[in-house]
Order: structure tokens, then sequence, then C-alpha cells
């Protein structure tokens, strides 16, 4: 049996498995709307589950929210929160990748990190903390909304 997303339920399960958390059709369901769809605010999440029609699709909210802190925190996903935005979430794990955000429409897309390693910043004091990780997110227009914008201007 595929899950959405394209996984096998033994897949899904087995990662699962990897990181020490049992194999529920919740977290298979999470899995599997996240696949394809990386940035994905719980609301969008939320929405895949029930449209798949699984039994999963009847997760109450707190529930995913129970779900995505469990992923989350066993690193098979990725949170992220840009500014002005909902809470994200992605697949992509255990690289050092950094985000552009659209002001516009909201698009969010990875970029790699140019220096590879973490962490790519320094601050210019570290006040006694060991830094691993410096999250970087690059706002501006992606191109649909700069062509958008500048339709808008021409007479």
């Amino acid at each position: 049996m595929t899950l959405e997303g394209g996984w096998t339920v033994d897949e899904a399960g087995e990662l699962l498995k990897r990181k020490g958390l049992r194999s529920t059709s919740q977290r298979r369901a999470v899995l599997a709307a996240l696949r394809g769809f990386p940035h994905s605010t719980a609301a969008e999440i939320e929405a895949r589950i029930a449209a798949a029609g699984e039994s999963a699709g009847r997760m109450s909210r707190q529930g995913l929210y129970n779900v995505l802190d469990d992923l989350t925190g066993v690193q098979l996903i990725r949170c992220i929160e840009p500014a002005g935005s909902p809470t994200r979430y992605e697949l992509r794990v255990g690289d050092n990748h950094h985000h552009l955000a659209c002001r516009g429409c909201g698009a969010i897309e990875d970029v790699d990190c140019v220096v590879g390693t973490a962490p790519c910043l320094d601050p210019a004091e570290d006040k006694g903390f060991a830094i691993d990780e410096a999250e970087i997110t690059w706002w501006g227009l992606c191109a649909e909304c700069r062509r958008k914008e500048a339709d808008v201007r021409q007479p």
C-alpha cells in the first residue's frame, strides 16, 4: 500500500521506528502530507490529510500539533517560523540550508548554504553560547510578484 506522498506504509513506519517513535496512522499521514509540499502550514497539512480520506483525517487539531511536535523533536521534520507568517514544516532536515521568502505572495524556497557547514555566520559576540546553527531567511519579491508589480506600473 502506498501512502499519499509516495511512501509505502513500511517506509514511513521504518523512518519513525529509526527515530524511536511508534508508527501510528497519524504520524504516517503527516509525513505523507509533507512529501512534495515543503514549507506547509499546519492548516495545509490538516487539509491534505482530510482530503486523503484516511482514518488519520479525523485527527484533532491538537493531535496534529502533537504529531508535528513529536516529528520535529526527533528531527524527522523541520519547523521554520518566518516573521509575519504561520509556522511551516518541511521534510528537509540535517543539512545547512536557508530560506528565501516573498513579501508579496508568501512563497518560501530553500536555498543551499554557500559556506556549507553550520554555523555559517558568527555573531559579533557569543555571550557564552556554544553556537551550532544560524538560521537565515532572505526577504524580497519572487519573480512572479516582481512581474505582477511591473505590469501594474506600466500605463
